[in-house]
Formats: C-alpha cells, sequence, structure tokens
C-alpha cells in the first residue's frame, strides 16, 4: 500500500520511506501498468506523436484522431516529437504519463529501437502511415508504391517524357516507395530517369523550394514535376510562378496526399488522395483494440487511393 501511494503521488507518506521506495522503483526499472489502470477506470489513454509541426497533413491526422476518440471515450495524449532532444524521449514522456498504445507516424513507426523500447515497457504500437507494415504489429497504410504508380502514369498518359520527381525525406518508407513507384513505372514505360531530374524535398515546402530552383534552372527543363508531398508540390507551383512560367501550359505540377493547401494554391494541384483523418481514426480503434485480450494484435487497414486530377497538369507544351 505504501509503494501504491508513492507511485500514484499520494501525500502522507514519511520521507525517508518515499525515498526507498523511489530508489527501488528507479533500480528495479519499475512502470506502472497503465492498461491495468484503464481496466480500472473504465477510460483508455492514448498516446500520439507527431514530428513535423509544418506538415499541411498535421490538422486532418489530429482531427481524425479527436473525433474517433471523442466517440470511443478515450483519452489522448499528444507530444511533438521535435519538441525533445531525441525522438525516443518523446516517446518517454508517453510512457511515463501512463499511456496502455502509441500511435507512431514516419519515421517513428519504423524505428526498430522505438518499438522494442515500447513492447518492453509493456506499451503497445500502431504504426500509422508506414510504408512497411509489420506482421504482428498494428498498423494503418496506403500503398505508397501504387499512388506514385498512378500519379507517373497520368502523366506519362498526358505525353510527358521529361519528368522530374522531388523526393521526401529518405529516412520515411513512404518517400522511398513513392520515389521506387515513380522511377518502375518511368522504366515500365521505356524511359531512363535523368538523374539531374531526381531532386531533395525533405518532404517540407522549404525543401521543395530549393528542389524546384534546382529543376526549373536546368537548361533543359522538364515538362513535368512530380513531388511526394503537397507541401513540396506547392512550393513547386511558387518558383514556377516566380519565374513567370504558366501553369500548366508550360509545366505541369502534381502533388501526393491531397492535403488543404492542394486547393489553397492556384491552381489547384492535381495529387493522390490520401484519407489521412480517416486512417487517424482507424489508429485510435487499432489503439483501443491493443487493451482487449482478445483482440488480433497485428491488425492492419489498408485505405484507398484515388487520383485526384485537377488544372495543375495538362499535355506538355507543343
Amino acid at each position: 500500500m505504501t509503494a501504491s501511494r508513492v507511485v500514484n503521488g499520494y501525500p502522507h507518506v514519511r520521507p525517508a520511506v518515499r525515498e526507498k521506495v523511489e530508489e527501488a522503483i528507479k533500480a528495479l526499472g519499475y512502470r506502472p501498468n497503465s492498461l491495468a489502470r484503464a481496466t480500472r477506470t473504465g477510460v483508455s489513454q492514448i498516446g500520439m506523436l507527431y514530428s513535423n509541426a509544418s506538415s499541411s497533413n498535421l490538422s486532418n491526422y489530429l482531427m481524425g484522431a479527436f473525433r474517433q476518440a471523442s466517440l470511443s471515450g478515450c483519452q489522448l495524449l499528444i507530444e511533438p516529437s521535435q519538441a525533445h532532444p531525441t525522438p525516443a524521449q518523446a516517446v518517454q514522456k508517453l510512457v511515463d504519463a501512463g499511456v496502455g498504445t502509441v500511435i507512431l507516424p514516419p519515421p517513428l513507426c519504423d524505428d526498430a529501437a522505438i518499438l522494442e523500447s515500447l513492447e518492453k515497457a509493456g506499451v503497445g504500437a500502431v504504426s500509422f502511415a508506414t510504408a512497411r507494415p509489420l506482421e504482428g504489429r498494428p498498423a494503418v497504410f496506403i500503398d505508397d508504391f501504387e499512388g506514385a504508380r498512378m500519379m507517373t502514369q497520368h502523366l506519362l498518359d498526358l505525353g510527358h517524357v521529361d519528368i522530374a520527381f522531388v523526393r521526401g525525406d529518405p529516412a520515411h518508407s513512404t518517400a522511398q516507395l513513392r520515389e521506387k513507384g515513380f522511377r518502375e513505372t518511368m522504366a515500365a514505360a521505356g524511359l531512363t530517369v535523368d538523374e539531374t531530374y531526381v531532386a531533395e524535398g525533405g518532404f517540407s515546402y522549404r525543401g521543395g523550394l530549393d528542389a524546384a530552383r534546382h529543376l526549373l534552372g536546368l537548361r533543359r527543363r522538364p515538362s513535368a514535376i512530380f513531388a511526394a508531398n503537397d507541401d513540396m508540390a506547392a512550393a513547386v507551383s511558387a518558383v514556377a510562378h516566380g519565374l513567370g512560367l504558366s501553369i500548366p501550359a508550360d509545366l505541369s505540377i502534381a502533388g501526393f496526399d491531397d492535403t488543404s493547401v492542394a486547393t489553397t494554391v492556384w491552381p489547384e494541384l492535381t495529387t493522390i488522395r490520401q484519407p489521412i483523418a480517416d486512417m487517424a481514426a482507424s489508429a485510435v480503434l487499432l489503439a483501443m483494440d491493443l487493451a482487449r485480450p482478445t483482440a488480433d494484435p497485428g491488425g492492419h487497414v489498408q485505405a484507398e487511393l484515388q487520383l485526384i486530377q485537377r488544372a495543375s497538369t495538362a499535355p506538355p507544351p507543343a
């Protein structure tokens, strides 16, 4: 009973006794069993991390999770990983707060060390938007390769052959598969990708600006640029406008995700729709399932993609 009072922060414990209990807790590496606590209180606590505060995906990610948490009667603890020296420390903060499960976005969902640390702590993990769902681990994902294939084929069908690609953060499995989808679709069409037409964008708007300046500064400019997310595609559009290029008459631009930025730039972006809000809601449901002894611990949810054609793509200049 005394140990329980110390662990739960109750007063009326003699300082000398509290110190002994805290030393024992530290030596044993003890962590409270958050799932047992949730069973007693009837409330599930789910930790949720995000890694890119400037991403146009963030609002849909959070709102989808909030909506489902409200419907399901669970509590969400949100933690930005960028607020900590390392992502592992952000995860540990949620573990220390007593969450029963954690939703991990890229690239955290692909970090073997983080997944292992959560397993040792007895905390479940749901991989969100990973491109490589693991057997036995719950995950919500899309087919990133197929999405990139669809968009590349769309540009090829319009008649483009000089297609450039702005890649995302190489630490993300999603970025790797989107680039692979682009390259293999080009190869299937009998086209060799000019490496000067592949630029680093890091999934950020600023990275997209740098990539666009490089690509549009080439002596032989591409007729189309496919960016691995909408933020980078919007940056390409901004640089193109600054150079006096007409979109899509002089340059076609395509993105990926169909975030709000896709319809706030002009012209609106052709993109691949990824239902982020619905995926976040599914992640919350999977996280709650981990607290149920009879649940399938490795449940996978694959969301459907859709190519959304808007005004930013057209046949290449004659």
